[in-house]
């Protein structure tokens, strides 16, 4: 018996009819996912950092700069001085929990909004270029390459040097500086997708470039600009938390997870966990993105789907693709 790609991907042995409703889909889409046990711990994990961010500062209030001189530097596991003090204290006698809690908001309140503000302008202008090609890509590409030829890093600690470093300058510096990877990513799928024969028909049938764009280019240039995007968010997160570690990111009394760790190294040997803590939930965050990145990428390709039926270690092997069709 022959297994077709669908059918092996969603488990069942008859294909699923032409008409089947938008909730069956979705509901591939959550068995794919659980099917993947590192990618499902990924996205509890970014769900859970999520939540945290959010709707942790109504639980803990001003927990975060209340400081408590009889808890200074409280070694984590002891609650003594109650259940904030669960991951310890810094040298204020302030929550390393409800300091994690803020900070994690902070640091998501600049790199969500980089990343959106550059994958909607970089991926517009880059379909856009793509498209009608001729000048307009080629000015688009040369503009690339000029912000390219700075090192993004770089380029921030100069401006927010000049000015000053707030949350604004650092969303607007950082989704600038990334505004050319998704600008040539939309470029190349845009200009594959122009001669597609959809493409032609809707263009013969009189259909304004713009609509083209709307209708046909983006459904099919999005996904790869979500995995993008995925991928950049950890770009971006580390980006802020090294800016903040440097001193010209987020400044006090603001806090997030760069400055937490620049805060906290002076009392490494003293108080480890001040630094370490901040620097874990840095290094978690980036690692799940990244994880669920590559299996979006799967989910969203339908020759690669087939894969994420198999084990995680039996992917990329040549057998891999045979087994689909014993």
């Amino acid at each position: 018996m022959t297994v077709t790609v669908d059918d092996h991907v969603t488990g069942q042995g008859d294909p699923a009819p032409a008409g089947e409703p938008r909730s069956v889909h979705r509901a591939r889409w959550w068995r794919l996912l659980l099917r993947d046990p590192a990618a499902t711990v990924a996205a509890l994990v970014l769900l859970g950092v999520f939540l945290a961010s959010t709707l942790g500062r109504v639980l803990i209030g001003d927990m975060d700069t209340e400081q408590n001189l009889r808890a200074v530097n409280t070694p984590p596991l002891h609650f003594e001085n109650g259940w904030q003090f669960v991951l310890g204290s810094d040298a204020l006698g302030r929550s390393v929990l409800a300091r994690l809690i803020v900070a994690g908001g902070t640091t998501l309140s600049v790199a969500i909004p980089a990343v959106l503000i550059s994958l909607v302008v970089g991926g517009a202008w880059g379909m856009w270029a793509g498209y009608h090609r001729g000048w307009r890509e080629n000015v688009s590409m040369r503009i690339a390459d000029i912000i390219l030829s700075f090192p993004s890093l770089l380029l921030a600690v100069v401006v927010l040097y000049i000015f000053s470093p707030r949350v604004a300058n650092i969303v607007l510096i950082l989704s600038i500086a990334r505004i050319p990877v998704y600008l040539r990513t939309a470029r190349a799928e845009s200009a594959e997708l122009r001669s597609r024969l959809f493409v032609d028909a809707a263009r013969t049938f009189g259909t304004k470039s713009g609509a083209i764009i709307v209708r046909h280019v983006t459904p099919v240039v999005a996904p790869t600009l979500l995995t993008v995007a995925t991928l950049d968010f950890c770009f971006v997160m580390l980006s802020e938390s090294s800016l903040s570690f440097l001193g010209i990111g987020i400044q006090a009394p603001d806090v997030s997870w760069g400055l937490m760790v620049a805060q906290g190294r002076q009392y490494l040997q003293s108080a480890w966990w001040t630094a370490v803590f901040p620097g874990l939930a840095i290094v978690i965050t980036t690692v799940s993105a990244t994880v669920l990145a590559a299996w979006f990428r799967l989910a969203t390709d339908p020759a690669q789907r087939w894969r994420l039926a198999l084990p995680r270690g039996r992917r990329g092997t040549r057998s891999a693709l045979q087994e689909v069709h014993q």
